[in-house]
């Protein structure tokens, strides 16, 4: 019986990283009395006191995988390993208090190349008034690898899961979306313009916003606290990391739930929209499918709607109704579609 199933030989790619996710955690059962949440949001959650919990995130980021040091300066990457952390805190409605850091590194790398990464990494405990508090370092055969964990707390009455969503609750997003990946795209292009001529100087003014989304995103410790001064708070929520489309779907599917969503109410800037007409690509799979924006995807009940409409931090994209709805987009000519998850997937065939 054993021999059988070792002959089976399943691509990871088949899965994908949800699905692998999904296929490795699903038999997991949970002991222990503290935990409260385990696998299956932006992040565990362990109860440490009556009326408080602690979160605990963790990510890792992989050279060649997931950042590219032809053109992300170690500083930023330092910087971005955490706030990605810090997002899936914040995206719990919880406050980050402590993070650990990682990493393996290959022998190309100086004492002075870690410094610089390191400076990044405290200046954003330092802007997010975090604690370094530990981890580990090791060698690595295949370049940089980062990971971080992040711990955070809340009072168990405040904290935000992605599974609350309800029928006629409102989808709403804050900031604007597709920036990010169209940072990536532009310094894609000039590297590829400086293997060909080494002496070519970029000219990046035009597009200073998008490579900031890409190489120094932010974590939105600013929504949360706007949420709790506006006194609502979200039924569900989740960071974008991964692309609007797919975060949507992962809230629906935890919710049991469906959704519209609105083509013409998706955010974009001024530069996304511009960029998009240069590289010849549609805003509109830009902001579902890129991905890194780190933005705050939420629902929030109607009755919460009179707090929030004036406020342009946020969006309204469209609506929950009932899970045999599907997952609809409404285009601009008024055509309806099925809203599938074309966002970025880590494990995935070359």
């Amino acid at each position: 019986m054993l021999e059988d199933k070792n002959n089976q030989r399943t691509p990871i790619s088949q899965l994908g990283e949800f699905g692998l996710i999904e296929h490795l955690t699903k038999n997991i059962k949970l002991g222990q009395e503290s935990t409260v949440k385990g696998i299956g949001d932006d992040a565990a959650v362990i109860s440490r006191q009556a009326d408080v919990v602690e979160v605990v995130t963790t990510d890792m980021l992989v050279e060649g995988v997931h950042f590219d040091l032809g053109y992300m300066p170690l500083k930023h990457l330092g910087y971005k390993a955490v706030i990605v952390n810090l997002s899936d805190v914040y995206a719990m409605n919880a406050s980050p208090t402590q993070i650990t850091v990682s990493l393996a590194l290959s022998n190309r790398f100086p004492v002075e190349a870690v410094e610089e990464l390191y400076e990044g990494i405290l200046t954003a405990c330092r802007i997010y008034g975090v604690d370094l508090v530990g981890g580990d370092t090791t060698s690595s055969q295949s370049g940089l690898i980062i990971s971080v964990t992040a711990l955070g707390e809340a009072k168990k009455d405040d904290l935000v899961y992605r599974n609350g969503a309800k029928e006629n609750d409102l989808l709403v997003v804050s900031g604007d979306l597709g920036g990010a990946y169209l940072g990536l795209q532009v310094l894609e292009r000039e590297r590829q313009v400086f293997q060909v001529n080494p002496n070519s100087q970029p000219d990046l003014d035009a597009y200073t916003y998008l490579i900031e989304r890409q190489l120094k995103p932010e974590a939105r410790k600013d929504i949360t606290e706007l949420l709790e001064k506006l006194e609502v708070k979200p039924t569900a929520m989740i960071d974008i990391s991964d692309g609007l489309s797919s975060e949507i779907l992962h809230l629906c599917k935890q919710s049991g739930v469906g959704c519209v969503l609105y083509e013409d109410k998706i955010p974009l800037d001024p530069q996304v929209i511009s960029t998009c007409e240069e590289f010849e690509m549609d805003s509109t799979t830009v902001a579902l499918s890129g991905g890194e924006d780190y933005e705050l995807l939420m629902t929030i009940s109607m009755e919460d709607f009179p707090k929030i409409k004036a406020n342009p931090d946020f969006t309204v994209l469209g609506h929950i109704t009932e899970v045999a709805a599907g997952t609809q987009l409404i285009t601009r000519a008024g055509q309806q579609m099925e809203l599938i998850a074309r966002g970025w997937n880590s494990i995935k065939e070359d």
